[in-house]
């Protein structure tokens, strides 16, 4: 029941799934984007650090 694919549309099927693996890929993106910036780690006051 199942044909092999000729060769045009094999390529149009592997262009059809790359295309909605980048849109998936750049929807991430937003998302992470979207979250905001990360608390960023301590802020060095100027004073140097006293050691033993």
């Amino acid at each position: 029941m199942t044909k092999k694919l000729s060769g045009k549309a094999a390529i149009a099927g592997a262009i059809g799934s790359a295309a909605i693996a980048a849109a998936m890929l750049y929807a991430n993106k937003r998302r992470e984007k979207k979250k905001g910036p990360v608390q960023p780690g301590t802020i060095p006051s100027g004073e140097k650090p006293e050691t033993d």
